[in-house]
């Protein structure tokens, strides 16, 4: 009992010898050890590179996803240790629109054919943002976070305590320089000597973790490479997916009327109408590609010659066609009858 008194007494006075020093130090009361060139140079430096190292990440996370909203949940879920839940990406919002408003309109059309192909190229891209951010999370983003919750953080504790180590070092000067007593100059003497070997050695161990920053920025540099390759990647598919589907939207009419029944009067000019009356078989050339949307469907390609023919029942947009023992439903835009 009596030694945790006594333990709490000088805890308590070692606390206020500290608190003294610290408060004459901002009045200019007492001297203050300033720390040498290098050692300022480093904490400089670790300060800088946490400072920036949060607005890179923030920065980064506003550019994979810009919704606030959103990366406050994943934040929450994060704190929380759970999966956030599954949602679509914008990319692929707008390709689902896209295909649903295709099947819609009906895929024998070519405006419905051609929204059907871009809502695919979109969660085409929807998924390749999917592994952008996937990648940047695990090879960018996490090295950063954790030199920030753990490099950086050793290096704040251990240069408080240099800087506790700082105030006794310099509350011992003060207490040599007022001893006038020959046995209490012995005694400040010594309490000087030994806190200046606590100063040294703590100074010693914050210099060699703040010279770690170094490598902290050489690991940072290889994160950054790994991020523009995963940049370099997600714009390059993106940009494939976009020449692709440019190519199939090449092969769509240039210029179609939103009217479907103005199409269909159009194609009767041709010939169509007199076909759909009888029941005889037409030649008709391919104008366009087109992928059969169903089993029912046949699927062409461009500048093939087909048979075609009327069925009694199916929709004036659509004949029967054949090519050799393939046999399925085919729309009638996309032909062009052969005399």
């Amino acid at each position: 009992m009596d030694f945790n008194v006594k333990r709490l007494a000088a805890d308590a006075g070692t606390f206020l010898s500290r608190a003294v020093q610290f408060t004459e130090e901002k009045l200019g009361q007492a001297e203050k050890t300033e720390l040498d060139a290098h050692l300022e140079n480093l904490l400089v430096r670790a300060e800088n590179t946490k400072q920036w190292t949060e607005r890179i990440m923030k920065q980064t996370e506003v550019l994979l996803q810009p919704n606030p909203n959103v990366r406050l949940e994943e934040f929450v879920y994060e704190k929380l240790e759970k999966k956030a839940p599954s949602r679509m990406n914008n990319h692929e919002l707008l390709g689902q629109s896209m295909i649903e408003s295709g099947n819609e309109f009906g895929p024998g059309t070519a405006y419905g054919n051609a929204l059907i192909k871009c809502g695919e190229t979109e969660k085409q891209i929807g998924g390749a943002e999917r592994e952008l951010i996937q990648s940047a999370a695990i090879n960018f983003l996490t090295p950063f976070r954790n030199f920030l919750e753990g490099d950086f953080k050793t290096i704040l504790k251990e240069r408080k305590l240099l800087q506790v180590k700082r105030l006794d070092l310099d509350a011992a000067k003060t207490r040599l320089k007022k001893a006038r007593v020959a046995d209490a100059r012995a005694a400040a003497e010594q309490e000087l000597r030994m806190t200046q070997s606590e100063f040294d050695r703590q100074a010693e161990i914050t210099r060699l973790l703040l010279e770690g920053v170094s490598s902290t920025h050489a690991h940072h540099l290889r994160c950054l490479n790994d991020f523009v390759e995963a940049q370099a990647t997600y714009y390059a598919q993106c940009y494939q997916y976009m020449v692709d589907l440019q190519k199939q939207l090449g092969s769509f009419p240039s210029s179609f009327s939103n009217n479907n029944q103005s199409s269909v009067d159009s194609a009767a000019s041709g010939g169509f109408h007199e076909l759909r009356s009888s029941s005889v078989s037409r030649k008709a050339r391919v104008l366009y590609d087109y992928d059969a949307a169903s089993s029912s469907e046949l699927s062409l390609l461009a500048d093939e010659v087909i048979i075609v023919s009327s069925v009694p029942g199916m929709d004036s947009d659509w004949l029967m066609g054949e090519r050799g023992s393939q046999k399925g439903k085919v729309p009638i835009t996309y032909l062009e009858l052969l005399n």
